[in-house]
């Protein structure tokens, strides 16, 4: 069995779709479906039910998965038993609140295992630091910059809300909603200046740092929040996303780094940089 494919299957289970596996895996779509299509017709059982939203795996996918992870774990352990131990780099990597647990999982997990025996600390993107995953308009002179995603907004409402009916959403219709309010966030304070230029004045129930909390509080239908379009929030089930009409925001996040003299143990991470940022502007 193709041990690749089960790589692209592992990832498109977790991803949930099969552009998130191209992306994680740095492969072109076509080249994943493939290579699943093969294994399915190999293991002569459907892996995956194909929808419009993605991708839902199957009785049969839920039962290879466990078995794919340990076959991918025990292959990496075998390389990290032979391979000539090497004194540890320390790397300090800044990043910045709601990048979105899973693709920053995969990011950093791919990281490691390409890096030459990292040392990796994580801090807040104001600290001393090697490098920062952050937003572009973050960026501060002598520094360049990997994209690595582009970040578009929808408005978040609970599953059931009026609103949710529609396709799109107007500014006007967002007065007097109650609202969860996250800061700091760009692009809310893009939609708070929107709000006040119209003279909409929303609800604000609560106000937090974090997406994964604002979520279960939209969720829990205490109000609406801006989110990030991530697979993972427009696919969640208590959650409705929908666009604002005439306001389009958007971000690109990736890699900051000193721009004359960047360590050579980043070099693995800009190059991930490079190859998710080229599946993403394909896709």
């Amino acid at each position: 069995m193709d041990v690749r494919s089960l790589r692209y299957f592992i990832a498109a289970y977790e991803g949930g779709s099969i552009s998130a596996a191209s992306r994680r895996c740095h492969v072109a779509q076509p080249s994943i479906s493939t290579a699943l299509a093969q294994l399915e017709e190999r293991l002569g059982s459907p892996l995956f039910e194909r929808h419009r939203r993605g991708i839902t795996p199957t009785e049969e996918g839920h039962r290879l998965y466990p078995l794919a992870r340990q076959v991918s774990e025990d292959l990496n352990a075998i390389s990290r038993l032979f391979r000539t131990p090497a004194p540890a780099t320390p790397v300090r990597l800044g990043l910045m609140r709601s990048l979105g647990a899973n693709r920053m999982t995969a990011l950093l997990k791919e990281y490691i295992g390409q890096g030459d025996n990292l040392a990796l600390t994580l801090v807040n993107p104001e600290e001393r630091c090697d490098a920062r995953i952050i937003g572009e308009h973050d960026l501060t002179p002598g520094e360049a910059f990997q994209p690595i995603w582009h970040d578009s907004y929808r408005l978040a409402l609970p599953s059931g809300h009026p609103l949710g009916l529609k396709g799109t959403v107007a500014l006007a219709e967002l007065d007097g909603l109650p609202f969860i309010w996250r800061h700091p966030c760009p692009a809310m304070e893009r939609l708070a200046s929107a709000l006040s230029d119209t003279g909409v004045r929303c609800q604000v129930r609560a106000r937090l740092r974090t997406i994964e909390y604002t979520l279960g509080l939209v969720a829990a239908g205490v109000g609406a929040s801006l989110v990030p379009a991530w697979p993972e929030i427009l696919s969640h089930p208590d959650v409705q996303c929908r666009a604002l009409v005439g306001l389009d925001i958007r971000q690109t996040i990736g890699v900051a780094y000193p721009a004359r003299q960047a360590m050579p143990a980043l070099d693995p991470l800009l190059q991930l940089g490079r190859q998710i940022w080229e599946a993403e502007e394909r896709a």
